[in-house]
């Protein structure tokens, strides 16, 4: 069996709603996920919830309820929000489900035994907004915490340590002979000055369980709770485990319950991970952190670690307390899930900040998906039902060219997982295309019959055009894509990158009638 793609989002912290960059980051690695599947890759896509820590104990706390009753509740949100989305994760992870508490604790009883922890006492500063710890380096000028960490006390107290330092020069040799391992690179280039002008200290992975108790206990020291970064980050490499990846069970057999829980499974391989898509403020827990977790696991290293920005509105960053945000359910419900997956992939390239606006939301979706891409189909069908009552005439290759040249940059740009680019290549097709019908203006041609053989050779480049483009579309609109097929008369699903090439559409197929697949809208986004 050979290894499957494998990309991942980042896990999201269940004390609080789903916002925009949680349903950015979701929807442009389901278009990864959908663009290599396309491509006859197997693929596993993975999303999910972090479900342990301090501020999840003490918000269950605050609402009256347990922590695990507080997670179900917010789990059960998170897992209807991909639903929404479209996604087409292969799996859903949480980090309470039993499976992946198990192999926490066999991955801390390895590096217990290999020495990798020590015991250590703490004086410093916390940050339990953040759940970190804070020293000299993170005080401001006067002498003062920045407001982001919240309140900030003083701490005395025992824990366990990670020997993190010892591995620097290590990661710093990987990040150079690995130019691609950290993406966009100026992103590289943050994480090597951090690791070149820093000296790593050891990573303080455990918390009293008198102090926090809603966690992962450590196998050999109880009354310690796992930090919750080190069970976090760990279930990239924990969902493989439980189904069975036996490069991860190779690692952890001899730490594992012998159950029979855990038995390798040779027909599934997942790791290492080839993509992690996280957005730029964990970075660091990604690139640094998890990398040296997993060197001590002796789990080979994932091949990227791909970082989004962030999304402001109106030029300003979102605050609920300001009421300036977006919410991706209320605009899906408004104008479509695909409008909304249009947009956040076209607006912003997976690497820099983005600015949503309404009014350009608006402007996109009625110049781009209404009268581009939707005006494109529905004028292409209604002169086939029209003219020729539907019945699709001889193949022609008029603007085969044209296509087969847009196919082929649309790969290159898939594969490199430049999402922005192979959405402007598309729609440069389908201005080409649009254009062509202005060009050869089929609807003067039905009105001379001499003119019959022409208009079939248009009306069949129209009609294959349209095909095509809804292949191509597939992994950034899989509803709109599945209803141009589905208006063409096609039973099959346009996921297949194969169906890309010229000639698809037989002589004598009867199409459908078309349906508006963007019915203009005079209000604005909400």
């Amino acid at each position: 069996m050979s290894k499957r793609f494998y990309v991942t989002t980042a896990i999201d912290y269940v004390n609080g709603q789903p916002h925009l960059g949680h349903a950015y980051e979701k929807v442009i690695t389901d278009v990864i996920a959908r663009s290599h599947r396309a491509m006859g890759e197997e693929t596993f896509f993975l999303t999910g919830t972090d479900e342990h820590g301090q501020k999840v104990q003490q918000a269950a706390l605050a609402a009256g309820k347990t922590p695990q009753e507080y997670c179900d509740e917010l789990a059960a949100i998170w897992q209807a929000l991909a639903g929404r989305l479209g996604l087409s994760n292969d799996d859903f992870i949480r980090t309470t489900d039993p499976r992946h508490e198990a192999i926490i604790q066999a991955i801390l009883a390895k590096l217990e035994q290999n020495g990798d922890f020590y015991q250590a006492p703490y004086h410093g500063y916390y940050s339990a907004k953040e759940e970190t710890f804070l020293t000299e380096k993170d005080r401001r000028e006067d002498g003062t915490f920045d407001p982001m960490w919240g309140p900030v006390t003083e701490l005395v107290e025992e824990n366990y340590y990670f020997r993190m330092g010892r591995h620097q020069q290590w990661l710093i040799d990987h990040l150079e002979a690995n130019p691609d391992f950290v993406a966009p690179s100026y992103r590289r280039n943050e994480v090597l000055g951090f690791l070149r002008n820093n000296t790593l200290e050891d990573l303080c992975i455990t918390r009293p369980k008198e102090r926090l108790s809603w966690g992962i206990p450590l196998p050999f020291a109880p009354d310690y709770i796992t930090y919750v970064w080190f069970d976090a980050l760990v279930n990239y490499a924990s969902l493989p485990g439980l189904r069975g990846d036996p490069v991860v069970i190779e690692a952890l057999g001899p730490w594992l319950p012998q159950d029979g829980a855990f038995a390798p499974n040779p027909d599934l391989q997942l790791w290492p991970a080839d993509i992690h898509v996280i957005g730029k403020d964990i970075l660091k827990f990604h690139a640094v952190y998890w990398p040296i977790m997993l060197k001590a696991m002796g789990l080979p290293l994932p091949r990227q670690v791909l970082a989004h920005g962030w999304w402001q509105k109106d030029d300003e960053r979102m605050s609920k307390t300001t009421g300036n945000v977006v919410d991706p359910i209320a605009v899906i419900e408004e104008w479509g899930l695909d409008a909304f997956r249009y947009y956040v992939t076209r607006e912003l390239d997976i690497g820099p900040d983005g600015n949503w606006t309404d009014a350009g939301f608006a402007a996109r979706y009625h110049a781009e998906l209404a009268n581009g891409l939707g005006n494109l189909v529905n004028r292409s069908l209604s002169m086939l039902n029209r003219y020729r009552q539907g019945i699709v005439p001889p193949p022609h290759d008029e603007l085969r060219a044209d296509v087969t040249s847009a196919v082929a940059t649309v790969e290159g740009l898939l594969r490199g997982h430049s999402l922005q680019a192979a959405l402007i290549a598309i729609w440069r097709l389908i201005d080409r295309v649009n254009q062509y019908v202005d060009q050869t203006a089929p609807f003067k041609l039905a009105k001379d019959a001499a003119q019959a053989g022409r208009l079939d050779e248009v009306l069949y480049n129209l009609a294959e055009s349209c095909r095509i483009l809804a292949v191509l579309l597939w992994p950034f609109l899989p509803e709109t894509a599945g209803k141009i097929f589905a208006q063409l008369g096609l039973a099959d699903t346009p996921d297949r990158w194969e169906l890309s090439q010229w000639g698809g559409l037989a002589a004598g197929h009867q199409a459908n009638k078309p349906v508006p697949l963007f019915p203009r809208r005079d209000q604005p986004a909400a």
